[in-house]
């Protein structure tokens, strides 16, 4: 770590309050270059805190940069992952708020629930299986707080991996028998299909994203709760979205979830 804790604590009221108020900032590391990985998780976690301290609870957590095309791109060997607070969940058919983001996107993802914790180090694709209790579509809204959603790597870290809000479908699916990997998916909005992608997009396998979340947790001392669910990466590019809009998805075997924005 290169930042002291006062600085820490400064940056993450400063990158909440953007979130909070809907309001963009510059990149945090346009003022600190110096910011490494372990102060951009360490300010995710101040905010989770905060948000803890005001009486939110996390529901789960979430994968970004889960294609090797995009890690290669970014200069890494492993996703970022953030957390998901209570009051990002939005109910299947809802309505979004475009009032209460920046400037919103839509990624569609498969997401695990899971029956029994799970823990690194060592936790493989099998390992999640074996925890999973059933598995949903999701439409993740990100929506990062950088200006023109422009950041580096330790920033988005510090941001939350541009938490924002999301969506499940409620037809739970056992995974036994699914490969996860040729699962198709549609992703629609406005009745036109935006996206289109298979579940081998996420690391050639959707669950080897929870195994490298739950491998980074057990680096920290934490642990995947029982219960807890877990975006496991945009299957697609992010679809920009804007008041008025109405978004789909389709996948194969699971079902389907949508939003509104207004």
């Amino acid at each position: 770590m290169t930042l002291d804790h006062p600085t820490l604590a400064q940056l993450a009221e400063h990158v909440e309050n953007a979130e909070l108020n809907a309001h963009d900032i510059s990149k945090i590391t346009d003022d600190y270059p110096e910011m490494d990985w372990d102060d951009a998780y360490a300010i995710q976690d101040l905010i989770r805190q905060r948000k803890i301290a005001r009486g939110a609870r996390i529901v789960g957590f979430k994968a970004g940069l889960t294609s090797y095309a995009k890690m290669k791109q970014m200069g890494v060997d492993t996703p970022v992952f953030g957390f998901l607070a209570d009051y990002f969940s939005l109910p299947d058919g809802g309505e979004a708020r475009c009032a209460e983001l920046i400037h919103p996107k839509v990624e569609p993802e498969i997401a695990f629930v899971l029956k029994h914790p799970l823990s690194g180090p060592g936790c493989h694709i099998g390992s999640v299986l074996a925890a999973t209790d059933f598995i949903v579509p999701a439409i993740e809204i990100i929506d990062s707080r950088y200006r023109d959603f422009k950041f580096d790597l330790t920033s988005v870290i510090a941001d939350n991996c541009s938490s924002s809000r999301f969506v499940v479908g409620g037809s739970m699916t056992s995974v036994a028998g699914l490969d996860l990997r040729t699962l198709g998916v549609v992703l629609e909005k406005n009745g036109q299909v935006a996206a289109l992608g298979a579940g081998a997009a996420v690391l050639n396998h959707p669950a080897t994203a929870v195994a490298m979340l739950a491998n980074h947790l057990g680096a920290r001392g934490e642990s995947l709760p029982a219960g807890a669910l877990i975006l496991s990466g945009g299957i697609t590019e992010a679809v920009a979205v804007s008041p008025g809009d109405h978004v789909s998805l389709r996948i194969q075997g699971l079902g389907g979830v949508s939003i509104r924005f207004a």
